[in-house]
């Protein structure tokens, strides 16, 4: 974002891109606290335009400004967030270019400035330094230290700016990944509330006995474990009536003479 500050002497454009989240008296300080163009604007398009050792050398100019105990101090605290600001863009130039050391040197010039810096203004401040140098780190390919970097700006109060950066997108992602089950959440069907698998109970009959499971009435369609053909229940056998023996005739008494 590009922001024309009309009445500003010499009417220069300044760059505020990297500034979000200020509030806007810390924007016009910035601007105004020089009548020369700026360093931080000139060292910006530098490095979009891929010359890094440019982007350093006017960086560094831009740290120098501001590096003095009149601006930046422990007991004065008249530009430390610009300061802050200017050594963070200076890390990540520097990064980009190779020099992992000497970011880190300017890394933690930032921080001491952002230390001294007033507490309204230091989320944004923070949110901002560690957001361009873990993205720095990220861009050359060490991921491990720019998701440290994150973590830092995260634990040290950084605002919503810090959470734009690539670290901040794949923290997201693992924790989406790794998510646990609420501990409030209902157990699955089929457990009890310890997990343990709920043992299936016969149900009772009237009077409290156990129930008989019924037998299959004759006929019944075989279950589909059985073969084709067969069945499961034996056939009722057929009732074949017995013949009774003939009778025979009983020789009648002789007559007594």
């Amino acid at each position: 974002m590009v922001v024309i500050v009309a009445g500003l002497p010499g009417g220069k454009v300044r760059a505020f891109g990297r500034w979000l989240g200020l509030s806007a008296f810390s924007f016009l300080a910035a601007a105004c606290a020089s009548s020369d163009s700026s360093y931080q604007a000139d060292a910006i398009a530098a490095s979009q335009a891929g010359n890094q050792k440019k982007a350093i050398e006017l960086a560094t100019k831009e740290v120098a400004r501001y590096a003095t105990s009149d601006e930046c101090s422990p007991t004065k605290n008249v530009n430390c967030g610009t300061l802050a600001l200017a050594y963070g863009s200076l890390a990540e130039y520097q990064i980009l270019d190779g020099n992992k050391r000497a970011g880190e040197a300017s890394f933690r010039g930032a921080k001491r400035a952002l230390e001294w810096m007033s507490a309204s203004e230091r989320a944004s401040a923070v949110g901002i330094v560690y957001r361009d140098v873990s993205e720095a780190f990220w861009k050359v390919g060490d991921r491990d230290r720019a998701m440290a970097v994150f973590d830092e700006g995260r634990k040290a109060g950084g605002d919503s700016w810090l959470y734009s950066g690539s670290a901040a997108k794949e923290a997201a992602r693992l924790r989406a990944a790794t998510a646990e089950p609420a501990a409030d959440a209902p157990p699955p069907a089929g457990t009890d509330p310890q997990g343990a698998p709920t043992p299936l109970v016969p149900v009772s009959a009237p009077g409290g006995a156990p129930a008989t499971p019924a037998k299959p009435a004759t006929g019944a369609t075989p279950p589909a474990s059985a073969a084709p053909g067969t069945s499961t229940t034996t056939p009722a056998r057929s009732l074949t009536p017995t013949p009774l023996p003939p009778l025979a005739p009983s020789p009648l008494p002789s007559a007594t003479r």
